[in-house]
């Protein structure tokens, strides 16, 4: 048996999406893993930076950029046959009540399609 307890407030959506990343030292790119209404998990090739307001564009297929401002609340490196690679937690700090609605349509619409 489990003691494994979901303490989300909001559950998490696996998609795998294109994501920038804009830093004060450039431009990252990478590919969302799952995304939430709080926050997105990534694999990118280079490091993020903790504590830093990052500016992030999602751009979820057939659909318009997604824009928001997030921060960094965890990251694990792996070495892989390509080299380095970074599985990456994001915390929103500011999402438009539209975007936010878009996140909760697709959510609930792949909620609906494999239950």
């Amino acid at each position: 048996m489990s003691d494994f307890i979901e303490k989300r407030k909001n559950p998490r959506v696996e998609v795998r999406w294109p994501i920038k990343v804009s830093t004060n030292e450039g431009l990252v790119e990478g590919e969302t893993v799952n995304i939430s209404l709080d926050g997105v998990s990534i694999y990118c090739s280079d490091p993020l930076p903790f504590n830093e307001v990052l500016s992030i564009s999602i751009e979820p297929l057939n659909q318009s950029v997604i824009e928001l401002s997030g921060k960094v609340i965890w990251s694990d490196s792996y070495s892989r046959d390509e080299g380095q690679s970074y599985a990456i937690g994001v915390s929103f700090l500011e999402i438009t009540d539209e975007d936010r609605q878009r996140f909760t349509q697709f959510r609930d619409l792949v909620s609906f399609l494999f239950r």
